[in-house]
């Protein structure tokens, strides 16, 4: 009797160390890839929901905000396990969560709507999984680092560029820098604005920060530019000094670092300031009267020299708007090209090709690759087969079922497969966006 207590102790204790929660025929469970993390570092949750039946319909996290941290939402993906012998089908979401408050979170409980049929049944039947809440602890910033610099990623870039000639700088002159970063495996609002370093002499004007977040179905990636303006107002050297960007990476543990050189500057004296503007105006005025004469009495190919300008603007301008405007197509004809390689519709177009071949180790592989692209709730074969749900059409889902080294499918039915489910997907869009990040 003691050892059948101490076994069922032991299993309620592992059952509340993964979240794990029963409700009849279903049950779910929150796994964390960490218990503990920095602010900024991120946590992988894993939503998982099991039945001993069958979903009739694709699962569906909702919108989840977490107190205290931001939330990415990735996918979700078809998985089943064996518990006595028994299979279950089931549905894994996958979450990051970035800590951005210095206490712990909690990932809420969370009620799941869920169409399964009951044991012995066959019909979908709406039932509502909940969750167990977890905890998160968040650790301080260890010691000696900068908490205003302080950004928590697995690798960056950044780089900087200049607006102006650095060599050639004279007083009341305008120098526009800007710094780019991008960092993995973070979201844009836990990048650090860049700390302007003050310069005598110097005026500072920084501009507006521009940031971004790039995410794909399992990773995501941000990005932040940031700019400042230098206003020069007394000659000699200026040196404006080198800047240090910091980060740290959790899996290594270390602190990584990446500079941008300091910038030495002379800053010239303005001849145009003062008493010499006047001067300079009346020397341009008097240089003009002298070219115009002089001007008067050419001709260049029958053409005073007025109207050869002219002509010869004209033709600049020509040239000058050809050479924009086949940069404009040809950057409209990359572009159309970079998003065709990547959309549905390439990889539809890499199927279709294949067909011929007649070939499973040819055809297979390039199949499910286009049904990855496609808007299901499952990158399968058999929810693909579930939306179309054409008698007419299953023949080719039950060639591929049974399928050896030979495999011969029709090009014309896989085009109305294509059309059917594309156009569903428009009629029934998803209601979570693919770049969804909730705060």
């Amino acid at each position: 009797m003691v050892k059948g207590f101490r076994k069922y102790t032991a299993l309620l204790i592992f059952l509340i160390g993964i979240g794990t929660f029963a409700q009849g025929h279903l049950s779910s469970s929150v796994s964390l890839s960490k218990n503990s993390v920095y602010v900024g570092e991120p946590v992988q949750v894993t939503v998982s929901v099991f039945t001993s039946t069958w979903f009739t319909k694709g699962v569906n996290p909702g919108n989840i905000k977490v107190n205290g941290a931001f939330t990415v939402y990735f996918r979700s993906l078809s998985t089943s396990k064996q518990v006595n012998g028994k299979t279950y089908a089931g549905v894994q979401l996958y979450f990051n969560v970035f800590p951005h408050e210095n206490e712990p979170i909690e990932f809420p409980s969370l009620e799941i709507e869920v169409e399964t049929p009951d044991p012995g049944g066959y019909k979908g039947i709406r039932h509502v999984v909940k969750t167990n809440p977890r905890t998160i602890n968040v650790k301080s910033i260890p010691p000696n680092f900068d908490a205003d610099s302080w950004l928590v990623t697995s690798w960056m870039s950044a780089s900087e560029n200049w607006k102006g000639d650095l060599k050639n700088v004279k007083v009341g002159d305008v120098l526009e820098r800007s710094i780019y970063r991008n960092a993995s495996n973070t979201v844009s609002e836990l990048i650090p604005p860049v700390k302007w370093d003050t310069i005598a002499n110097v005026s500072l004007y920084p501009t507006r920060s521009e940031v971004a977040n790039n995410k794909t179905k399992t990773a995501i990636s941000a990005t932040r530019t940031e700019g400042v303006r230098y206003l020069f107002e007394k000659e000699g050297e200026i040196i404006i000094p080198k800047k240090e960007l910091t980060w740290y990476n959790p899996y290594k543990k270390k602190l990584y670092k990446k500079t941008l050189p300091e910038v030495v500057i002379n800053v010239q004296p303005n001849p145009d300031l003062g008493m010499l503007a006047s001067v300079k105006e009346q020397l341009e005025k008097n240089k003009t009267t002298a070219e115009s004469e002089e001007q008067s009495s050419i001709t260049v190919l029958g053409l005073s020299l007025k109207q050869f300008s002219l002509y010869l603007l004209i033709g600049i301008i020509l040239v000058y708007v050809s050479i924009k405007l086949i940069k404009v197509l040809l950057k409209i004809y990359n572009k159309r090209k970079a998003d065709y390689l990547e959309s549905e519709k390439y990889f539809f177009d890499l199927f279709i090709k294949s067909i011929p071949s007649n070939s499973a180790k040819e055809i297979l592989p390039k199949l499910y690759r286009w049904i990855d692209e496609l808007p299901l709730e499952n990158s399968m074969v058999s929810e693909l087969k579930v939306r179309v749900n054409n008698k007419n059409l299953d023949s080719e889902f039950e060639k591929i079922s049974s399928t050896t080294d030979s495999l011969t499918l029709q090009k014309s039915n896989w085009k109305q497969i294509r059309k059917q489910v594309l156009d569903k997907s428009s009629m029934n869009k998803k209601e979570i966006q693919p770049n969804w990040i909730n705060p």
